[in-house]
Parts: C-alpha cells; structure tokens; sequence
C-alpha cells in the first residue's frame, strides 16, 4: 500500500497484518476522518499519516478502525478484487447469506429492515441511517440472525461449513487466540465481573466467564447495535442485534444466555451494567449543565459577523477543512457531519446546533491574531483549524479553444534564477505545474495571458509569440517577474 504511513517512521516500517488486526497500533480512534465525510477509503489511509500515537507502538490495546480499513485495502491491492466483492464472493455466497449486504444503499426499498433508533434528549427517536461505505472493511455489513448464524457456525467448526472449508483451521486458531491484553480495570472489570483476563485477536474480543472461553465481538453505529459471541467449549454461539444506538443490552443478554447454557446460577446482568454504567451518564449530563451554567450572558462577539466567515484548515492536514459561511444574517458552519447555524455562546465562542441528529451540538471558539483579526477556530471534540487566507478571483474572462490552449502546452525554464514551469492540457483546460507545488488550474484571461487558481495570491503567466509561434512565457508572482524560456 503505497499510500500507507504512519506518523512514526519505526511502526511505518515494522508494522505488521497482525499488528493491524490486533488494535495495538498505537493510535487512537481518529474516527472523524471517516465519520460523516466525503473522503473515501484510499484518501482516509492517506491520512493515517498526520494521526499522531497516543502510546508506543505494541504496547497498549487501542480499538482501531482504521486500522481494519487499512486492511480492507491491503486486500484489495493482493487479490485485484475490492474489499465487497470479496466477501461477498467469499463468504456470503458460500455461506448461503443471502441478505447480507455491505452497504446501506442495499436496504433501499427492501420492505422488511429494522429503523435505526438513538435515545435523544432523553426521548427515543428514529434516525437516519449512516452510510459507512468509505470505512466498509471495519463494520458496514447489514445481515440478519439467520445469515450471521452461519458465520457462527463456520467458526464454532473450525473454519468448515457443510463439508466447504472457506477458512484454514490455523487462521481461525489465530483469531481466536490473544494477541493484545486488555488490561481488566475500573468499568471494564465491571462489565465483565466474571472474567479474570481479557484481550483481543484478530477480529475477536477474548475472555473466560465461568471457567470457559467466551469468543465475541459487538458493534455500533448510529441507531444500531449488535453482538456476535461464541461459547466455543460448548460449541454454542449466539447473534443479537438491535436497533438502538450505544446501548449494552445485547451485553447483558449474551452474558445471560450463556449462563443459562451453562446452568450457572442467575445473575442480574442488566442491573449490574446500569450501576456500572449509571455514574459516567450522569457525569457527562453534570458536565452539561455545567456548560450551561458557566455561560456568561450579556456578551458580544467582539467583530462583525462576516469576519469569522471564512476556510479553516487543521495545520497537522489530519482533518483537512472546515468551512464557516455568513448566511441569512446569522453564521453557519460544516465540517463532515458537523453542518448547521451558530448560535452566539458568549464572547467569541459560538454554539453549533448541528442539523445531524446524531452530531448533538457543539462549541466553536475564535480566536484573534495580534492584528486583531479573526485566525482560528476551535471546534469543541474535533480540534483547531487555521483560518485560510482568501482566494484572489481568478475566473476566466475568456474562452479558448481546444487548439488554441494545446498551442500553449510545453516546458518553459529559465537558468537565472533558476525557475521551471511545466504547461499541461488536462481534461479540457491548461495547468501549471511548478517543482515541489500542486498542479495549478490556468484562467484565460486573454488569449495569452492566464491566472493560476486555487492560490491565495495574484500569479499570472503570460505567454510571448514570435509570429505564430510560442517562444517564452513571462511568470509575474508577489512583484516578481520570471522570464522563461520555451524548451525544444
């Protein structure tokens, strides 16, 4: 994966499929790369780069879906088949999962498929679904408990299902045995008051619970949740999936069928978990009300409202750019999911009151440079972003032909000092491609005289004929002039 980086040269060059598969990257989550965005999967593996460690390579268990889409598209690069088509071709067809899909596009106009719910303001409401196409290889997979049976049971059997091996018993051995420990503490311990270790394989969360060994793994997203767990001394194993967003009921309900199975004593699991659980909700609604109460009334913002409008970048390039537009007479800001109008909070901090149900509502906080002018954004559980310079305009004023522009295609150089342009005909119009910068768009503005676009400051290249013949080209940038001449 030639697109593949980390931001530590070392784990860049020693990081393996295991390590990926096992969460022991050393990365936090850095899920607002995918959650809500445009960027698709190749530029999300891209960015990888700029997520900087939260621990040392190998050394702590951080769930990691980017990680799982990294090795989506490793696949993709091995076999010469996408992430979907893959399983699909290699596991659902064989398995005979028929209603398995790896998208949400796939349940459009299908009459029987569950509504997302999500508990919001302390009411349950149905939500939108999310699309997670551009993250698919970590959890976009739509099934029911009949098809995710058969996955149960390829793995309750080794990798063989009805007499077809699609997976080696020694790679179903490998996913099931540890390879990161979860250190069992504080509301984990507490979830699992059972289990005396706990750690993770490859695709698998691994543990005991009354002296056998528990194989399972759950997933959410945005009113969905669910749980796959295998009791493999037993050759038992269950799917529970419901459509409620981040709630620990299929938790409590696998930990209770398995007991049930067993014959061990009951337990109230679901009470347990609502203790464990109880004080950090009502810790995070504490700290809500503290947001409030901390307001300070009777503030303005310090500029006009038009000031803070604007491109804001994130200088480590992680989360590229948020956008805050004056609209209407009032301020409206998007970044991914986060898309609505800004309420005035206090000072120059404004409140978000995101239009995505699930994207709640958020601080933006400005702050000025020393000419007092308006230079970043902090945006509350996302990060800072600098404030873009304005783009010159530079929308052409005239239109070439095909011919024409064609004429103009070539290298252009001059030795003192030393400066090299390269013209370039794509997709219908001219670029400018200088050493060690991205490819520029060329404005006509006459029939030889260009702008380049995208740039925050005025560049013109104007081009010099001898009769009909293109001999040089004159770059003009922040005062300078360049005089260039054309190459054979």
């Amino acid at each position: 994966l030639p697109m593949f980086r980390m931001f530590d040269p070392y784990a860049s060059h020693e990081m393996t499929i295991r390590d990926i598969l096992s969460h022991r990257s050393g990365l936090v989550r850095g899920d607002l790369l995918w959650y809500g965005t445009g960027l698709d999967r190749t530029e999300i593996v891209r960015r990888i780069r700029y997520l900087k460690p939260t621990w040392s390579f190998r050394s702590y268990f951080g769930y990691q879906n980017l990680m799982y889409l990294t090795a989506g598209q490793l696949l993709t690069a091995v076999t010469g088949t996408g992430w979907d088509d893959f399983v699909a071709r290699r596991l659902f067809a064989p398995l005979g999962m028929t209603a398995t899909t790896t998208s949400t596009k796939a349940l459009v106009g299908k009459p029987n498929v569950a509504a997302p719910h999500a508990e919001l303001n302390d009411t349950v409401r149905t939500v939108p679904y999310r699309n997670i196409d551009n993250i698919a290889p970590a959890g976009s997979i739509n099934s029911n408990v009949l098809d995710m049976a058969q996955w149960v049971r390829l793995h309750l059997n080794d990798g063989e299902l009805d007499g077809k091996r699609l997976l080696s018993s020694a790679v179903v051995r490998q996913m099931q045995t540890p390879h990161t420990i979860i250190p069992l503490e504080g509301v984990t311990a507490r979830l699992a008051s059972e289990a005396t270790f706990q750690s993770y394989g490859m695709g698998w969360f691994l543990q005991d619970h009354r002296g056998r060994k528990i194989v399972h793994h759950g997933g959410n997203i945005d009113g969905m949740s669910a749980m796959v767990a295998l009791l493999p001394s037993e050759k038992a194993g269950l799917v529970i999936l419901t459509n409620l967003n981040g709630t620990s009921l299929p938790t409590a309900l696998m930990y209770r069928v398995f007991d049930a199975w067993l014959g061990a004593p009951a337990k109230d699991w679901s009470g347990e978990m609502h203790a464990a659980l109880k004080p950090l909700l009502d810790q995070a609604k504490a700290q809500q009300k503290k947001v409030e109460a901390d307001r300070v009334k009777g503030t303005s913002p310090s500029h006009a409202l038009a000031d803070y409008a604007g491109i804001y970048a994130d200088p480590d390039s992680l989360y590229g750019q948020a956008e805050v537009r004056l609209e209407g007479g009032g301020l409206v800001a998007s970044y991914g999911a986060f898309r609505g109008p800004l309420e005035h909070w206090h000072y120059d901090t404004f409140r978000g009151n995101w239009t995505d149900p699930m994207a709640g509502k958020s601080l933006l906080t400005f702050t000025l440079a020393d000419d007092g002018k308006v230079s970043e954004v902090r945006i509350q559980g996302i990060g800072t972003f600098n404030r873009q310079p304005e783009l010159v305009d530079t929308a052409g004023a005239v239109e070439l032909s095909e011919a024409d522009l064609r004429a103009l295609v070539g290298r252009y150089r001059s030795d003192q000092p030393p400066v090299d342009l390269s013209v370039e005909f794509v997709d219908g119009y001219l670029q400018a491609v200088l050493p060690g910068q991205p490819a520029y768009r060329m404005a006509a503005q006459s029939a030889t005289m260009f702008k380049l676009t995208g740039i925050p400051i005025v560049v013109t290249v104007e081009f010099k004929k001898e009769g009909d013949k293109v001999v040089s080209a004159e770059l003009k940038q922040q005062g300078f002039t360049f005089n260039l001449k054309r190459q054979p």
